[in-house]
């Protein structure tokens, strides 16, 4: 992002220079700058299955009887009600919510 040494407004992009909108100040693009169409895809990296960032905790699973589940707090109803716990079973994935 450039701005004008004059006006002080924000410079705009056409093709080799940066042009301010306001007075016409032009100043040449040099090096750094990527067109549109020049990007490249990035690369986008999954956490899955056990490394998901998550807490985790101890808590069976009732499907596989795993003991270690991820866990998270929601708040679902109004304020002066407690939070709910989440909890996601480490080995098969199931969810489940528990009360306070």
């Amino acid at each position: 992002m450039e701005f004008c040494p004059k006006c002080k407004s924000m410079m705009m992009p056409a093709k080799t220079v940066f042009k301010c909108r306001k007075c016409g100040f032009e100043k040449e693009i040099k090096g750094g700058f990527v067109s549109k169409t020049e990007r490249k895809e990035r690369e986008v990296s999954v956490l899955e299955g056990r490394e998901m960032g998550m807490p985790t905790t101890r808590a069976k699973c009732e499907d596989c009887g795993n003991d270690i589940a991820y866990w998270w707090l929601r708040q679902l109803r109004s304020a002066d009600e407690s939070e709910v716990r989440f909890f996601r079973c480490t080995k098969c994935g199931k969810t489940w919510r528990e009360y306070s």
